[in-house]
């Protein structure tokens, strides 16, 4: 009743009798229920704008809130480094018996096939296999590239005399096909004198049991073809360390490749006044990897279609009619397997504490959307430049011949800088990520957590100061620290065991 009674009062009992505190009353309350609706409405609007997806947005740049530096910010913890060195290398000292030459079991002849860093691992594992099998193995030959019509060889790429050198105590290898064999032409088109039932990572026991009583009987045998036919978790350890040595210490790019990567790493770190260090991006955002992806990005409807019609051309299999695409899509990024857009690298990083001043290489082919996709990474951080802004085109005219030789530039500069950000899988990155583990883990490669991110990016109303907290946490894990091996784990991206001995 006391309650009602108060209601009562508050409002005046009787309509019909006037009342003076009547009008105020009514007043004073409307007024602060609008107060409380504008408090609430307020939080509301601060919160979205502090989401992820709208730091600052004007037009087309994003303008996120500071996040203070942290002291690790370019480099890993030295207490978190220490525990483990390099111990691939050769062995000073050290011979192994390996047998005459008119006594080896064998040829083995392989072609490279891919990019530059799908051809380095063949190249490794097919002086493992070599190994395996007691076999001397003949200088792989770079095969040509069918989308950049590439006809690089090994010797315009890498250092051949090294090479060969440097793993003399481990496997013979000599530059061409001895010249009694006569049938060089039929070499790699003969059925009679090509292995083709290799499966991928292959234990090295099949090749002992499969391909080594059929070297041995025609004395040169081709392997065809030799993506990824050797396997990790099934080979001895020996075989793996090997991997290792050529990978590390015997490939080396020739030396007007490296004094080029040294001298474009230099520019980076002196492009202001004072000396700075410098991140180097692998943005892997090209038309080819949006298209195989089969994800789905922000684009205007012409864009889209245009995306569809380039998909049901060049993976008709798996575009079918297009139905399920969607649906795909979106398992697809939940899971993580989608490609980072510029835009959202750029808010990871900025969530990561870098400031608008940081250097950027970025490592990248034509970017898909070109400048319109490119400008919120380029806005927010506007001191991003590749090889070609960051040298004149007379220095880079002498490496235009060999597509490899630009791709090695590349890798090199990625290579020795101070943070490595990778935005999606392949091979480059594995291997700039296992090399800089395998100098000692203390330079910083970051892997986004693609998974994470996209529920983060797909939340509206999560705001900045989460976010920068779930960004920071989740990748304190993930900067390239040593990581224990598992089964079936890759070694070119965790070269821990056997490969690294405990410091």
């Amino acid at each position: 009743y006391r309650p009602l009674q108060y209601l009562s009062s508050f409002f005046g009992d009787d309509p019909r009798v006037p009342n003076p505190l009547h009008s105020s009353r009514i007043s004073l309350f409307c007024t602060l229920l609008l107060i409380l609706v504008g408090l609430i409405s307020l939080f509301s609007i601060v919160n979205k704008l502090n989401a992820p997806y709208l730091c600052k947005k004007d037009g087309i740049t994003l303008i996120c809130p500071h996040v203070k530096e942290s002291p690790s910010l370019w480099e890993n913890p030295l207490s978190s480094t220490t525990s483990w060195k390099p111990c691939a290398e050769r062995r000073d000292g050290v011979i192994e018996e390996l047998p005459p030459e008119n006594e080896t079991n064998g040829y083995i002849f392989i072609h490279a096939e891919g990019g530059l860093n799908q051809q380095r691992i063949a190249i490794c594992n097919a002086v493992a296999v070599a190994k395996i099998m007691n076999a001397t193995l003949i200088l792989p030959v770079l095969k040509q590239d069918q989308i950049w019509k590439d006809q690089t060889k090994f010797e315009d790429i890498f250092d051949v005399d090294h090479f060969i050198d440097y793993l003399k105590y481990d496997v013979r290898i000599v530059r061409d096909i001895p010249e009694w064999f006569t049938d060089k032409t039929e070499l790699f088109s003969s059925i009679r004198r090509t292995v083709k039932n290799i499966p991928k990572y292959a234990p090295a026991q099949f090749y002992i049991d499969n391909v080594l009583p059929r070297i041995k009987e025609k004395k040169i045998m081709a392997l065809k073809p030799f993506v990824d036919r050797l396997g990790y978790d099934n080979v001895p350890a020996e075989i793996n360390k090997l991997r290792c040595r050529v990978n590390y210490h015997a490939l080396k790019f020739l030396p007007d490749i490296e004094q080029m990567a040294d001298l474009l790493a230099s520019r980076m770190r002196n492009r202001t006044v004072s000396s700075n260090p410098y991140m180097a991006l692998h943005l892997r955002f090209e038309k080819g990897m949006v298209g195989l992806s089969f994800c789905d990005f922000v684009g205007t409807r012409e864009e889209k279609a245009k995306m569809a019609e380039y998909r049901q051309k060049e993976w008709p299999r798996r575009y079918k009619n297009g139905s399920h695409l969607w649906q795909l899509a979106l398992q697809k990024r939940k899971e993580g397997r989608c490609p980072l857009e510029p835009g959202e690298v750029a808010v990871i990083l900025r969530a990561m504490g870098y400031p608008k001043e940081t250097q950027i290489y970025v490592a990248s082919g034509q970017v898909y959307g070109g400048q319109n996709r490119m400008a919120p990474l380029r806005n927010m951080f506007p001191n991003l430049v590749t090889k070609e802004e960051l040298a004149t085109k007379e220095e880079l005219d002498g490496f235009r011949k060999h597509v490899t030789s630009l791709a090695a530039l590349d890798f090199l500069v990625c290579l020795k800088s101070d943070v490595f950000v990778m935005t999606h899988g392949g091979n480059f990155a594995k291997l700039i990520i296992g090399a800089r583990r395998y100098m000692g883990h203390r330079l910083k490669s970051i892997k986004p957590d693609k998974g994470l991110m996209s529920k983060s990016f797909g939340d509206p109303y999560m705001g900045w100061a989460t976010f920068v907290e779930d960004v920071v946490v989740t990748h304190q894990t993930r900067t390239g620290l040593p990581e224990e091996t598992f089964p079936n784990y890759d070694l070119w991206e965790n070269p821990l065991t056997p490969c690294m001995c405990k410091a």
